[in-house]
């Protein structure tokens, strides 16, 4: 079942292009559907893409396929249109760390200077932050070179959550962590890549994974 901001978003879309052959700019989405961000618009859209509603065309700076549309839209996509957002999308500022690998482990940045907005309903009560992620090893798990990955900072996990995970004090990676009696396993999500398993002393969780925003 779709939310009520989903169901507009992908009905408004597949009006446009119905009308116009073309798929509406991020700006006429937000507009649409009266929010005061972009960050919004790119949460509806990646949902809307894991639940098999939407399409993001190759090679095309900006074109939408919709692949489907809910039964319930069907037969009543004017009434869907006319739906007027009760809640708008509040955001807050968290800090943008730098990059992280996800690949071979680099050192994360810290920039004090950089920030993102952040959907708040991503968020829980704790402390986050944001990282870029660089490289290919966790493509299987969703996750792409150039997204915005929010991490929740703590410093425990439980098997199999994603973490960003300091390794020897000074280099840094996001992978899935495994527990192995006295060792911890960093698992990739790509076959090419190895798990890497060492003494639980020189791994350090940093934080969990809760989320993630992608750029088009």
């Amino acid at each position: 079942m779709l939310t009520k901001k989903q169901h507009q978003l992908l009905v408004f879309i597949d009006k446009r292009l119905k009308e116009t052959g073309i798929s509406p700019s991020y700006d006429e989405m937000k507009k649409a559907l009266d929010l005061k961000s972009k960050s919004g618009i790119h949460r509806l859209i990646s949902a809307l893409e894991e639940r098999g509603f939407l399409r993001h065309l190759p090679f095309k700076a900006r074109a939408l396929e919709v692949l489907k549309l809910p039964e319930v839209d069907m037969h009543s996509t004017s009434n869907i249109v006319s739906l007027e957002v009760s809640s708008e999308v509040t955001e807050q500022v968290i800090p943008l760390y730098g990059k992280i690998a996800a690949g071979t482990p680099i050192e994360a940045i810290r920039d004090p200077e950089a920030n993102i907005s952040v959907p708040s309903s991503m968020l829980g009560r704790g402390e986050h932050y944001a990282l870029t992620v660089e490289g290919d090893s966790m493509i299987n798990a969703g996750i792409l070179d150039g997204d915005t990955v929010i991490i929740e900072r703590a410093n425990t996990a439980e098997n199999g959550q994603i973490v960003v995970a300091l390794v020897d004090g000074f280099e840094v990676t996001l992978k899935r962590l495994r527990r192995q009696g006295s060792s911890i396993a960093l698992e990739p999500e790509n076959p090419a890549y190895q798990t890497r398993i060492l003494p639980a002393s020189r791994v350090a969780v940093q934080g969990r994974l809760i989320g993630l925003m992608r750029n088009y």
